[in-house]
Order: C-alpha cells, then structure tokens, then sequence
C-alpha cells in the first residue's frame, strides 16, 4: 500500500462524511491496514519469511507505515486550509534532513527560528512532525506532533515546549499534539490519566480526531476546532 492509496480513502471518506471526516480516522485506518496486510503477506519480505519457516510479522510493517504516513496525512487534510490563512505548513523531517546549505532562503530562516541552543553542545531542531509558518516573516506559529496513541510521544512533545520557552525567539511557538487516540487516553478529565495531565499542563493542547465522545477543556478539543483556533493564533500575533 502506498500513501496515495491512503489519501483516496480520505477523499471516499470526505465525500461520505464531509466536514465530520477527521472523526473517522480510526475508521480510515482500520480499512488501510486491510488492504496493507494483502499487499503485505504476496511482499518479498513475507515469502522469504514463510521459506525459512518463520510467521510474517504484518503488526511490525503495519505500525512502520501507519507512524510515517499519519503525519503525511495530517497534512494533507489542513494543507489547503493553513493555504487559505497567508500560512505554509511543511515537514519537520525536510528542515532535519536537508544539509542547511542545500534549503532555500526562505526555509533556511524559518530553521533558524526554530533551532534550540544546548551551549557547547550546539544548536538542534525539535522533533516535531508539522511546522505552520508566516512565509512573509517567516515566523512560526505552531509546531504539531501526530501519533496514533499518546504514549507514543506526548512526554516528548511536553520536553519540547519546555525548550522552546526557555528562548526568546522561540518562546511564542505553539506546540501542539494532535491524534486520534486509539487507546483513550483523553477521553475524560477527571480523573486524568497521565498523558491527558502532560497535555493539559505541559502543551498547548492536543485536537482529537475521533468520534469517541471525550471530556473537552481549553487544551484538549475535537479537531474540527484546530483551524478555528489557528485563525485566533494568527489575531493574536498581530495585534
């Protein structure tokens, strides 16, 4: 399965369910990593694997594709939106990858602007999936993580906005987690469970791709409420 097979079963979807969308994605996946286990089990890999005996592991190939591809998809359902706003979005593996010297003026800015600074221990870039930038200023608004579950990264993304308060020219960037929460992590408020309190207290917050009923506050929201918020965002840094 590749990811533009992925990106149709959104569209089927969008046509199905409309705005609502996002809150089938764990639908979505659910229907992809059908199609990706038949594709799997005819792969090289799988048939090597049965020649010498041993069971394929689908589960090890499934969670590869799923944890490379959701960010890919996060930006695809907000892309023409975060366009519409004056804003750009682009990968966070594209300023990570690229030799500084091969970027582009544009970006090499917008890398700097999000360098976090270890002393004598250089400069580095935060992991984060998704970077929303002013193309104009090239300042940034928001960094995203997107992951299935919570417990994949949420203390990290928590480190990271640590970091990034601790400096002037970074302080104001938003960091964001945003996942369909498979295991239910955010669900309720109270009591919290250990990644809803990390959201809470060491986030911006987190949006919910789901159609699970969950306990909203101030930092965790359905996602249909990201691109609201983002619109605030930008009121704000221009006032």
């Amino acid at each position: 399965m590749q990811f533009d097979e992925l990106v149709k079963l959104y569209d089927k979807m969008k046509e199905k369910y409309g705005v609502d969308a996002y809150r089938h994605v764990t639908e979505l996946l659910r229907t992809a990593k059908a199609i990706h286990k038949e594709g799997f089990e005819n792969s090289p890999t799988a048939q090597r694997a049965k020649a010498e005996g041993r069971v394929p592991d689908h589960e090890q190939s499934w969670r590869a594709f799923k944890g490379k591809n959701l960010e890919k998809l996060l930006m695809y359902m907000i892309n023409d939106e975060v366009s519409t706003l004056g804003l750009k979005v682009i990968g966070g593996s594209q300023l990570e990858r690229t030799r500084s010297e091969n970027l582009s003026k544009e970006l090499s800015q917008v890398r700097r602007n999000l360098l976090i600074h270890y002393g004598e221990f250089g400069s580095h870039l935060p992991d984060v999936d998704l970077i929303i930038y002013n193309p104009t200023n090239f300042h940034i608004l928001a960094v995203l993580s997107s992951k299935v579950t919570l417990r994949e990264r949420i203390a990290q993304t928590g480190y990271w906005k640590m970091k990034l308060q601790s400096d002037e020219v970074t302080r104001n960037i938003k960091v964001f987690f945003i996942t369909p929460d498979e295991d239910g992590t955010l669900t309720a408020r109270n009591p919290a469970k250990k990644g809803r309190a990390i959201v809470e207290v060491d986030t911006d917050g987190s949006y919910v791709m789901t159609e699970a009923e969950i306990e909203e506050s101030d930092k965790v929201k359905k996602f249909d409420q990201f691109i609201t918020d983002l619109k605030k965002l930008i009121a704000t840094n221009s006032s």
